[in-house]
C-alpha cells in the first residue's frame, strides 16, 4: 500500500487543503505544525480543532511537529518533518506548489552535489539572507529562475533536500486559485491569508471553507492577543540572549524598539533589516514570548488524530516508534507543551491544548 505524507499547518484548513488530500494517494499521513507557525505567528485557531477538519477530508493520521522543528526557516521545518514522516514509513512526499518541476531529479541532482552545493552557499556574501543563498544556490546548479518565486515554491525545494537520498517520491501539485499570501477574497480557492484577513466576512468564509462552521465557532487569535505578554518578555528577561537565536545585538535593539512600539506590527517594522528579515524576526519573537531554549528535539511522535485505516496503520509500527498519545504520565516535548500554554492565554475559550487530551478518531 502506498503511504503519502503531507507536511501542513492549515491555518486555517480551506478548499486547497481539501483538494490536497484528494489528490494524495493511499493512506494519508499528516505532520503538522502545532499552535505556532514556520514563519511566526500564533495559528488562528488552535491544533485539535484543524486535526478535526484534517480528518473530515480525507486524512488518516495527523501527528504534531515538536514547536522547535515547526517554528524554523524553511530548511529546518522540512527536514524536521520528513524525519518524522519517514518513520512512519510514506514512501511518497504530496505538497502543493506554484511551479511543478521534476523534484525527483532536482532530489538526486542534490544528493550527488551536496558538498558542491553547500559549498557554493557557505561562500556568497553574509549580506544575503538565507532564502536569497538558496535562490542562488538553485540557480546555479539548476538553472531554476526565481523571478516569480512564491512560499510554497521555495517550501518545495526544501522538502527536495530533505528527501535527497531517501526513498520517498515526490509528487508535486499543482496549486490552484489565489496565491499563497493573496489576500483578496477569491470564491472558492482563497488563501488562508485572506480568510486570516477576512475572517469577520462570514458570507466569505462559508464561501472558502470546507467546515465554516468549526471555525467560526472557535477561539481566534493572532500575534494581537500576544503582544502585551511579548512586551512583558522582553522588558522582564535579564538576559535576553539566553533565549533561542537572540545574540547581543538584537537583544539590545529588542529592548529599544519595544518602547516604541504600539503593536506588533510597528515592533515589527522597528526590527526589521535587510540581516533581520520580518520573517526571521517573527521566529525570534515567537522564542521570545514562550521563552524558548534551545533544546534536544523529542524522540517519541505525538499523535493528534486518526481513522480507522490509519490505527491499522500504526498498529503494525508500534515496535519501531515510540507514539505519545496521551500527556499525563507520558512526557513528551517539554517545550512545546510550554508553548501550548503561553497559546492558551491568548484567548478565554481556547481549552486545555494536553493534559487529559486524546487523539481525535474519526470513523
Amino acid at each position: 500500500m502506498t503511504v503519502t505524507g503531507i507536511i501542513a499547518e492549515f491555518n486555517p484548513f480551506h478548499h486547497g487543503h481539501a483538494y490536497l488530500l484528494s489528490q494524495a494517494q493511499g493512506l494519508k499521513v499528516v505532520v503538522m505544525s502545532g499552535n505556532f507557525m514556520q514563519r511566526g505567528e500564533p495559528a488562528i485557531i488552535d491544533k485539535w480543532t484543524r486535526t478535526q477538519m484534517a480528518l473530515a477530508h480525507g486524512a488518516d493520521i495527523v501527528l504534531e511537529l515538536p514547536f522547535l522543528v515547526a517554528v524554523q526557516s524553511a530548511d529546518y521545518f522540512a527536514k524536521g518533518a520528513v524525519d518524522i514522516l519517514e518513520q512512519v514509513g510514506i514512501d511518497h512526499l504530496t505538497f502543493g506548489t506554484e511551479d511543478v518541476l521534476d523534484y525527483n531529479h532536482l532530489a538526486n541532482l542534490y544528493q550527488e552535489k551536496k558538498a558542491e552545493m553547500d559549498l557554493f552557499i557557505s561562500q556568497l556574501p553574509k549580506s544575503l539572507s538565507y532564502p536569497q543563498k538558496a535562490q542562488a544556490m538553485w540557480s546555479a546548479f539548476a538553472q531554476i529562475d526565481f523571478s516569480g518565486s512564491s512560499p510554497n515554491h521555495i517550501l518545495a525545494l526544501a522538502y527536495t533536500k530533505a528527501v535527497a537520498g531517501k526513498k520517498i517520491r515526490l509528487c508535486p501539485i499543482k496549486r490552484l486559485g489565489a496565491g499563497f499570501h493573496d489576500e483578496h477574497k477569491a470564491d472558492f480557492m482563497a488563501s488562508a491569508t485572506a480568510i486570516r484577513q477576512h475572517q469577520a466576512d462570514l458570507d466569505f468564509v462559508n464561501q472558502a471553507m470546507p467546515d465554516p462552521a468549526l471555525f467560526i465557532q472557535s477561539a481566534k487569535v493572532s500575534w494581537d492577543n500576544y503582544f502585551n505578554l511579548l512586551c512583558y518578555q522582553i522588558l522582564t528577561q535579564d538576559d535576553l540572549t539566553q533565549i533561542y537565536q537572540v545574540n547581543e545585538e538584537l537583544a539590545s535593539r529588542l529592548k529599544k524598539g519595544v518602547r516604541k512600539a504600539n503593536n506588533f506590527t510597528e515592533l515589527l517594522e522597528n526590527l526589521a533589516t535587510k540581516r533581520y528579515t520580518k520573517a526571521r524576526l517573527r521566529r525570534i519573537l515567537t522564542y521570545i514570548l514562550v521563552n524558548a531554549r534551545e533544546a534536544n528535539l523529542p524522540d517519541g511522535l505525538r499523535l493528534l488524530g486518526f481513522s480507522q485505516a490509519g490505527r491499522d496503520h500504526l498498529s503494525q509500527l508500534k515496535k519501531d516508534i515510540k507514539l505519545i498519545s496521551r500527556i499525563g504520565q507520558t512526557k513528551w516535548d517539554p517545550l512545546s507543551q510550554q508553548a501550548d500554554q503561553i497559546y492558551q492565554l491568548g484567548h478565554a475559550e481556547i481549552v486545555e491544548q494536553n493534559w487529559g487530551q486524546i487523539p481525535i478518531y474519526y470513523h
